[in-house]
């Protein structure tokens, strides 16, 4: 079964749920406009006290309940609950209703252990009390690629859909709204630039095949695509354990592995001092992005309508000069910085009350 919102004029009241590894984030909107929002911060002997799984489930709920009760916000005022979608088997784009498969999935059969697995569980309860719809929606393990696409060069190691979707998908359709066309008519790129790296092409309002962040540029702490036979000698060196490498891949990587940094301002700040080092490492990750946009490009041959850079580091103007000047000649390039997460959500959602879209039923 798959639900559809009622097609009126009356506006809607939508309670946004993202959950991180310490952190919980919570928005309310109404339409289009954030009424309030508040990320809160989970101490780490809180988070940390144990590996239970409903344990943080009922902390994280509290915090959310209390701050609800702090801001005096009465939940039967909402419309629905829309949170991240978890570690789930993997789905199509868009929205779905919350169920108990998916509940149960995400809290004892998670694909993998993983912070947002706490938000459809969080986002359920309150909707339940306030008898309203609850909607994960543009998932994390959201998987639209083509059968060729998933082909690697070892059938041992399939290619998977791994990519920033949320805000991706969510600047690809504001940027077709914003041109007077539909999504669905148009071939557009998306680069997410943030702490990892992700760029992915959408096709016919779908991510047909993509450059993850452990297949592509390095970022600020991940190191993104390296020669893979001295991967391989690295590991087999006896320097180092399967954490320490995990760790130079996804963490201690990228800029962090070269100028120990992590934010992208510290390293603009070594440039305009004259380190030229800092410079040359700067200039290659956005060589390195430039490289992935040209790869995606080859997919629709060539038949792109526009790039967009989106993610925090895309407001680095410097950065972004890098990469507009290396792939203009394929298409126009838009710069529509910062993670929008929580706006994608509600936007989802909002489309999801006013039938523009439908929520489809979560099923394995």
């Amino acid at each position: 079964m798959r639900y559809k919102g009622r097609q009126n004029t009356m506006s809607y009241k939508i309670f946004v749920i993202n959950t991180g590894s310490t952190s919980t984030k919570i928005s309310l909107y109404e339409d289009e406009k954030e009424i309030f929002t508040k990320s809160i911060s989970h101490q780490d002997e809180l988070i940390n006290k144990s590996d239970d799984f409903q344990e943080q489930l009922h902390m994280r709920l509290q915090f959310v309940r209390s701050y609800l009760d702090e801001k005096c916000f009465d939940i039967k005022e909402l419309s629905c609950v829309v949170a991240r979608g978890g570690m789930l088997l993997p789905v199509k784009s868009g929205a779905y209703v919350v169920n108990e498969l998916m509940l149960d999935r995400v809290e004892r059969r998670p694909v993998m252990e993983h912070a947002s697995n706490f938000a459809a569980p969080i986002g359920y309860d309150i909707a339940k009390e306030a008898g309203v719809p609850s909607y994960i929606y543009d998932a994390v393990m959201t998987d639209e690629i083509t059968d060729i696409a998933r082909i690697s060069g070892m059938p041992d190691i399939p290619r998977a859909s791994t990519s920033h979707v949320l805000n991706t998908r969510a600047m690809a359709i504001k940027y077709a709204k914003s041109i007077g066309k539909k999504y669905e008519d148009l071939n557009i790129i998306v680069a997410h630039l943030g702490g990892g790296i992700s760029i992915n092409l959408h096709h016919k309002a779908q991510i047909i095949d993509l450059v993850s962040d452990d297949e592509g540029p390095f970022s600020p702490e991940r190191a993104g695509r390296v020669p893979c036979r001295e991967l391989i000698n690295l590991c087999y060196s006896g320097k180092f354990d399967k954490k320490t490498m995990q760790r130079k891949l996804r963490g201690n990587g990228g800029l962090k592995a070269y100028l120990n940094t992590i934010d992208a301002r510290e390293v603009e700040k070594m440039i305009s001092e004259g380190d030229e080092y800092a410079e040359l490492i700067y200039q290659a990750m956005a060589y390195q992005i430039a490289k992935g946009i040209g790869e995606l490009a080859t997919v629709v041959e060539g038949k792109t309508d526009v790039i967009i850079l989106t993610g925090g580091i895309a407001y680095s103007k410097i950065l972004t000069s890098w990469i507009k000047n290396r792939v203009s000649f394929i298409s126009p390039v838009e710069i529509m910085p910062g993670e929008n997460e929580m706006e994608a959500l509600a936007y989802g959602a909002l489309r999801v009350l006013r039938g523009e879209e439908i929520a489809k039923e979560y099923t394995e």
